[in-house]
């Protein structure tokens, strides 16, 4: 049998927290090393070889470019080491699912990409990390991994990028997909595929750029006013995103001074603040020179409409295709 050969790239995050006790709710996360963790997989006595990198030891809210530029360039690394037969990212929950989207639309992934956390820091009752670990170790050594694109492993699941979402704040199904679910079912033991890879023989999508143009997020609530656009945006701000009630709705007096601010070149993406649903384009649009972010939320809206920028691309137009493509 032929023992696979994974890297495990370290950013902290739950997986890696302590708390004084084992029923303490507060934690502190990306308190385990790397070395720590896999001494702890090793005990599990699951055939892999095993090689770790700090890359960080952080909760993922604290995620930065400069820790994304690191990973990255860990990863691309690692697609071209004939001693590397794939990759386990360990990362906090709360930005899971922006790292994997921007990985994905970074990287080539012709060899698998697991991204995997953990609702429970290792000190507490039930920790569900190595559980996940062992999942995601199941999956990075899968040769049918490649070709998907980056993945997360939480929960017996498998994730697609582009779907997953951290919908609950606690307990081990807090993640879900939209708008597929799962991808595939895992544990230790068994893998299951819902299809066939659907990204085998692509390239990276875009370059990877550390510095990305500014592009805040708007949350729309009740009695929101249109002076709250305008202290969002400054003089380098290049787009937008509005995270809309409903269907990427907001009230008619934002929507008009979105429409002036999308006049001198600014771009406008409506997403929604709920956790399911299309936002699809509405007739006044075109007019508006808006962007409907379709399936993503305004987080991953947010990435895809920095990336296009960085490329160039001004045409809300051609921004939509990109859009509808996901």
């Amino acid at each position: 049998m032929t023992i696979p050969r994974i890297l495990v790239l370290a950013t902290g995050g739950t997986i890696a927290g302590a708390a004084e006790s084992a029923t303490r709710h507060d934690y502190r996360p990306g308190q385990i090393t790397i070395e720590e963790l896999l001494s702890r997989v090793k005990e599990l006595g699951i055939p892999a070889q095993l090689t770790g990198r700090q890359i960080a030891n952080i909760g993922s809210e604290d995620m930065s470019p400069a820790i994304w530029a690191s990973l990255h360039a860990a990863c691309d690394a690692a697609m071209n080491d004939p001693e590397c037969d794939g990759i386990i990212i360990t990362h906090g929950t709360d930005t899971a699912e922006e790292t994997a989207f921007l990985l994905d639309l970074t990287l080539s992934t012709h060899k698998p990409v697991v991204l995997v956390g953990a609702m429970r820091p290792a000190t507490a009752v039930g920790y569900d990390g190595l559980r996940n670990f062992a999942n995601a170790m199941r999956v990075a050594s899968d040769c049918e991994a490649a070709g998907r694109g980056v993945l997360v492993v939480m929960g017996d699941r498998v994730f697609a990028a582009r779907d997953i979402r951290k919908n609950r704040t606690r307990g081990t199904d807090a993640f879900a997909g939209f708008p597929r679910d799962s991808v595939g079912l895992v544990t230790p033991s068994a893998l299951e595929w819902f299809g066939a890879p659907w990204r085998s023989g692509e390239p990276a999508r875009f370059p990877f750029r550390q510095q990305l143009p500014d592009v805040p997020v708007l949350y729309i609530h009740s009695g929101i006013t249109p002076d709250y656009a305008d202290r969002l945006i400054t003089a380098e701000t290049r787009g937008i995103v509005v995270c809309g009630v409903g269907e990427g709705n907001m009230p008619d007096s934002v929507r008009q001074r979105l429409v002036e601010l999308a006049k001198p070149g600014l771009q406008v993406v409506r997403a929604s603040r709920l956790g399911e649903g299309l936002v699809d384009r509405e007739p006044e649009d075109d007019a508006n020179g808006f962007i409907a972010a379709r399936a993503l939320s305004p987080a991953k809206a947010r990435i895809l409409l920095q990336m296009l920028i960085a490329a160039g691309q001004d045409d809300p137009a051609a921004i939509q295709c990109e859009f509808d493509r996901r």
